[in-house]
């Protein structure tokens, strides 16, 4: 399992790469996007899947015993998730708003911020 996860992480990673290399914006963001969830779930990966217990101390007990779950890499992915939404649409406005300025989303036609 985890060696197929391995290769779906880095192959994201390199059609990510291979996007951000193309000259038409959308297709970086896009490359950027692949990236992102390149990132979460290799963040995943590395928190491990746990199933076991919900990471609550019980009543009288000093500390947690495992198995349980580790939140942290949950909360990490949740909110690059979000994070990546936000970033990933203010970027798509921003090529709209180029597209119908300029007429064309290649980066050798994008010359001048000036129009």
């Amino acid at each position: 399992m985890n060696v197929i996860f391995a290769i779906i992480v880095g192959s994201l990673f390199a059609a990510g790469l291979y996007m951000i290399l193309r000259r038409s914006m959308f297709k970086i963001i896009l490359g950027l996007a692949l990236w992102g969830q390149a990132s979460n779930m290799l963040l995943f990966a590395i928190g491990g899947l746990e199933r076991g217990l919900p990471p609550v101390i019980p009543y009288g007990e000093k500390i947690l015993e495992p198995p349980y779950a580790d939140p942290v890499p949950q909360a990490l992915i949740l909110t690059a998730i979000v994070i990546g939404f936000g970033a990933q649409a203010f970027a798509i406005v921003l090529v709209k708003r180029l597209y119908a300025a300029i007429g064309s989303d290649d980066m050798d036609l994008v010359k001048t911020t000036d129009n």
